[in-house]
């Protein structure tokens, strides 16, 4: 039996920060999730697909699925090509940790 059913997010994710090493990973995996929620978030504000953007760019809708999904980190070439697919500006910001 699961012994996470029942637990809400909060509870769950408090389990997940106990485990070893998944502290660390999802640290390193933050870059790529942050990049993926953009887009996502701007796509749909957008009303546009997945197929939509990779046209607007010329690839293919998997690589914007590879994206979407945090399965690779793009390059800045990509990004700023992904900004104008998406009528948006890039930016970059550092902020204190």
């Amino acid at each position: 039996m699961n012994k996470n059913i029942g637990m809400d997010w909060e509870d769950f994710e408090k389990e997940l920060f106990k485990r070893p090493g998944f502290k660390e990973a999802q640290e390193e995996t933050r870059l790529e999730y942050e990049i993926a929620r953009a887009l996502i978030k701007a796509r749909i504000e957008k009303g546009l697909t997945q197929a939509d953007i990779a046209k607007r760019m010329n690839t293919k809708q998997s690589v914007i699925s590879r994206v979407e999904n945090a399965k690779t980190v793009p390059s800045l070439s990509f990004l700023k090509r992904l900004a104008q697919a998406l009528d948006a500006s890039l930016q970059v910001q550092f902020k204190p940790q």
